[in-house]
């Protein structure tokens, strides 16, 4: 990527959670390691049902003894309800604070310093948090930045309008396909296990916590090796795009579906790529289509982490 670009992220929503036991609370609801969680971090993880589906998908990060959860707006109020079912007598507060921050990414050549001249520091490694007066800055993989600005702050807009070209919310979409950051979506809710998305691939599952929904169905899949399916990053030639739960075919499923779509969004070289969970002996042969056996083709290309089975 040679031009530096800013995002407006209009398409993620915040769920704030506060209070003495917060920590606690969320370590034994996500996938991810939140116990270990320190101020100045953050790590992607998902929220399953006790049959080990994955509901949401998340960007997690603390910011002093607050946690925010960064998910797709759709999923912000149903998802925020169904964790605050289970806060019964706990100190644990869950509020909406997507109206109090705007969401901006910024990627690209000049990203560090747009973010340092924007907000006056910039993290220095991946999913290292920082805080200054009127923003939190997550570095996210790709060379990406976030930066959740108070809403009283339209000075951070300002400035990386001066030295970035301001792009659509599809483009940071596009941004996460390729850097193999799976966002699920109301129309793939229940449809895949932590695994099937690589999330223990990016950080997102951790084997070694205690019991959190569908735990158990996560822990046998990894130790018992049955995992069939994974996520692949592939190009679809031509002019439309697929949208998230389509089905994927392969010459060795016939009629069944050997995948789905995860996500999808158009590239400035064209056509449409996607993130693809698919059956890895049907990816193997590199024969997978969408939507019918004879429809387009999925060109599979490299993502930016190593695919390999558990176990």
């Amino acid at each position: 990527m040679t031009k530096s670009v800013f995002c407006e992220l209009a398409q993620f929503g915040l769920i704030r959670f506060s209070g003495a036991e917060a920590q606690a609370f969320l370590h034994n609801q996500l996938s991810c390691d939140v116990a270990a969680l320190t101020p100045g971090k953050s790590t992607y993880g998902s929220y399953c049902t006790p049959k080990g589906r994955v509901l949401a998908t998340f960007l997690l990060w603390r910011s002093g003894e607050d946690f925010f959860m960064q998910l797709p707006s759709p999923l912000r109020e149903p998802i925020q309800k169904q964790l605050s079912k289970y806060i019964l007598r706990s100190k644990v507060g869950a509020a909406d604070a997507s109206a109090e921050w705007t969401l901006l990414g910024v990627a690209g050549k000049d990203a560090a310093a747009l973010v340092q001249r924007a907000v006056g520091d910039v993290p220095r490694s991946v999913h290292d948090v920082i805080n200054t007066q009127d923003a939190i800055v997550i570095r996210l993989p790709g060379d990406r930045y976030e930066i959740v600005a108070a809403n009283k702050s339209p000075g951070i807009v300002e400035s990386l309008s001066n030295g970035a070209e301001k792009a659509d919310p599809h483009y940071w979409d596009w941004l996460d396909i390729r850097s193999g950051i799976p966002v699920v979506l109301p129309a793939t809710q229940e449809a895949f296990v932590p695994q099937m998305v690589n999330l223990d691939l990016i950080g997102g599952v951790s084997l070694t916590k205690g019991c959190y929904p569908g735990q158990e169905i996560v822990s046998r899949m990894h130790f018992r090796g049955t995992l069939k399916q994974r996520m692949y990053l592939a190009n679809i030639a031509g002019s439309e795009c697929p949208q998230p739960g389509e089905n994927l075919y392969s010459s060795d499923f016939g009629a069944q579906s050997c995948g789905r779509i995860v996500n999808a969004a158009r590239p400035p070289e064209g056509g449409c790529d996607v993130l693809a969970v698919i059956q890895i002996a049907s990816a193997e042969k590199g024969d997978v289509h969408w939507n019918a056996p004879g429809g387009p083709r999925l060109k599979l290309t490299q993502l930016p982490y190593s695919i390999s089975s558990p176990g």
